[in-house]
Protein backbone atom coordinates (compact mmCIF):
# COMPACT_ATOMS: atom_id res chain seq x y z
CA UNK A 1 0.00 0.00 0.00
CA UNK A 2 2.22 2.93 1.10
CA UNK A 3 5.35 3.63 -0.90
CA UNK A 4 8.46 4.95 0.73
CA UNK A 5 7.67 8.65 0.34
CA UNK A 6 5.92 11.56 2.00
CA UNK A 7 3.26 10.52 4.52
CA UNK A 8 1.05 12.30 7.03
CA UNK A 9 1.46 11.68 10.75
CA UNK A 10 -2.02 10.13 10.93
CA UNK A 11 -1.24 7.69 8.07
CA UNK A 12 2.09 6.77 9.67
CA UNK A 13 0.43 5.90 12.97
CA UNK A 14 -2.27 3.90 11.18
CA UNK A 15 0.32 1.90 9.21
CA UNK A 16 2.43 1.21 12.30
CA UNK A 17 -0.68 -0.11 14.06
CA UNK A 18 -1.24 -2.48 11.12
CA UNK A 19 2.32 -3.71 11.69
CA UNK A 20 1.50 -4.57 15.31
CA UNK A 21 2.58 -1.42 17.16
CA UNK A 22 0.50 -0.05 20.04
CA UNK A 23 0.12 3.59 20.93
CA UNK A 24 1.05 6.33 20.52
CA UNK A 25 1.87 6.83 24.18
CA UNK A 26 3.22 9.95 25.84
CA UNK A 27 7.00 9.99 26.02
CA UNK A 28 9.29 12.61 27.48
CA UNK A 29 9.34 15.00 24.50
CA UNK A 30 7.74 12.93 21.74
CA UNK A 31 5.11 10.23 21.58
CA UNK A 32 6.23 6.62 21.22
CA UNK A 33 4.72 3.46 19.77
CA UNK A 34 5.63 0.02 21.11
CA UNK A 35 5.80 -3.51 19.68
CA UNK A 36 7.33 -6.24 21.85
CA UNK A 37 10.74 -4.81 22.88
CA UNK A 38 10.83 -2.15 20.17
CA UNK A 39 10.06 1.52 20.87
CA UNK A 40 9.60 3.96 18.01
CA UNK A 41 9.65 7.71 18.51
CA UNK A 42 6.89 9.53 16.63
CA UNK A 43 7.81 13.12 15.70
CA UNK A 44 5.60 15.91 16.96
CA UNK A 45 2.96 17.35 14.69
CA UNK A 46 4.14 19.94 12.22
CA UNK A 47 2.83 21.43 9.02
CA UNK A 48 2.90 19.15 6.03
CA UNK A 49 3.83 15.52 5.63
CA UNK A 50 6.89 13.66 6.87
CA UNK A 51 9.40 13.37 4.06
CA UNK A 52 11.02 10.24 2.67
CA UNK A 53 14.20 10.63 4.74
CA UNK A 54 12.37 10.96 8.06
CA UNK A 55 10.09 8.04 7.18
CA UNK A 56 13.13 5.88 6.39
CA UNK A 57 14.69 6.74 9.78
CA UNK A 58 11.46 5.91 11.61
CA UNK A 59 11.16 2.55 9.82
CA UNK A 60 14.82 1.73 10.56
CA UNK A 61 14.22 2.50 14.24
CA UNK A 62 11.11 0.30 14.14
CA UNK A 63 12.94 -2.59 12.49
CA UNK A 64 10.53 -2.55 9.54
CA UNK A 65 11.96 -3.49 6.15
CA UNK A 66 11.03 -1.65 2.98
CA UNK A 67 9.37 -4.79 1.63
CA UNK A 68 7.30 -5.22 4.79
CA UNK A 69 6.26 -1.53 4.62
CA UNK A 70 5.24 -1.66 0.98
CA UNK A 71 3.32 -4.92 1.49
CA UNK A 72 0.78 -3.20 3.77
Amino acid sequence: MPRLGAISRRELISCLRQLGFDGPYAGTRHQVMVRANTKVTIPNRHEGDFGRGLLARILREAGVSREEWEAL
